[in-house]
């Protein structure tokens, strides 16, 4: 007749049991820092400095041998067109010249006399008092004669331009940059004298390296400055590009017109080039968003209303040491987790320690 109450007093002490028992943990909130996708709107400043060189530089050089006997010029000197820069001993020449000369006249003189011989013949045969023979002889003298004359002027202007030659002159105005004898040297034909940059054009020349060379843009406006004085300034465009990398500092060459230089960009001057490259393709993230979801690349996306983390899968386009560009995957505005990555689950509570 106890049963019943024995029943209803271990019912009680099973509730007051259940009672004691601590609540189930609430769901932890982890703290996270997060970035804001965000596309570009335009690409990266990439900064270069160069030189000012001339568009066209030349060399200046004797067209014969010879002891250099004058060179009036140094570097630096501004010439203009015909102005003398060097001469050699013209000794020489001038006595080839004069050689020339006494011989066309000495053949000048037979010349004369072949004339005035083929005349009389002439007139003879006419008058019936020479025979033909001798007529022909008078004839084949002359022109004898004028072959030797015509022979030995040809010397004689070639003896003249030879002497032309010991006189070395700038075809056209520029500055002479650099130089290659010095007075009282023997030179040979085409040997460097003075090198000349010509003022008709200039040219910022830089040393660029591959990657901006395969990323740049085709045909881009260059901005110039220079480098001590940001306020002057000017633009140019890609003249040429050198067709293999230096090989010891692996950068191409790059010769950009300057387009109406400024007075103060002088030859030699140190200028700064500058381009924008274009927008990058996809949206660039810190390093540290980049997880993992069954081998494939993933970052953690925040619903901005929930506060809750979604996985999602990504495409990579680059790797960096600091960065990695997505191609696919993320739209603009979305709020994606940088750091404390590895501590989070899907539909995990997150509170945001910053957004940028």
């Amino acid at each position: 007749m106890f049963k019943p109450q024995i029943l209803w007093v271990a019912l009680i002490a099973a509730t007051v049991a259940a009672c004691d028992k601590p609540a189930p943990p609430a769901a932890q909130v982890r703290p996270v820092r997060t970035i804001v996708v965000e596309r570009g709107s335009a690409g990266e400043i990439v900064s270069m400095t160069g030189q000012v060189r001339a568009k066209d530089q030349i060399n200046l050089a004797f067209r014969l041998d010879g002891r250099m006997i004058e060179r009036p010029i140094n570097v630096g000197d501004v010439l203009t067109a015909g102005q003398v820069v060097a001469r050699l001993d013209p000794q020489n020449q001038q006595n080839a010249l004069r050689s020339a000369q006494d011989n066309l006249a000495s053949a000048e003189a037979l010349l004369t006399q072949a004339r005035l011989t083929f005349r009389r013949q002439q007139e003879l045969l006419q008058g019936g008092w020479t025979p033909r023979a001798k007529f022909d002889e008078a004839q084949q003298a002359l022109a004898t004669a004028q072959a030797q004359v015509d022979s030995l002027e040809a010397q004689v202007r070639i003896a003249q331009d030879q002497l032309g030659y010991t006189d070395l002159s700038a075809d056209a105005p520029g500055v002479v940059t650099a130089k290659g004898a010095e007075p009282g040297e023997v030179v040979h034909a085409g040997q460097m004298i003075v090198q000349i940059a010509r003022q008709d054009g200039r040219d910022a020349v830089f040393d660029v390296p591959e990657q901006v060379i395969r990323t740049g843009p085709r045909d881009p406006l260059v901005e110039i400055a220079l480098s001590n004085d940001r306020q002057v300034k000017a633009t140019g465009r890609v003249r040429e590009v050198a067709p293999e990398a230096d090989s010891d500092t692996r950068t191409f060459r790059v010769k950009v017109g300057i387009i109406d230089p400024p007075e103060d960009m002088r030859l030699g001057s140190t200028v700064t080039g500058r381009i924008t490259l274009a927008a990058p393709p996809g949206v660039e993230l810190p390093a540290s968003a980049l997880t993992e979801a069954n081998g494939s690349p993933a970052v953690w996306v925040v619903d901005p209303r929930s506060l809750t983390v979604s996985l999602r899968k990504v495409d990579v386009l680059r790797y960096d040491p600091a960065a990695v560009v997505i191609s696919h995957g993320l739209e603009t505005g979305e709020l994606v987790v940088t750091a404390g990555v590895q501590t989070l689950h899907p539909d995990q509570k997150v509170r945001l320690l910053g957004a940028v």
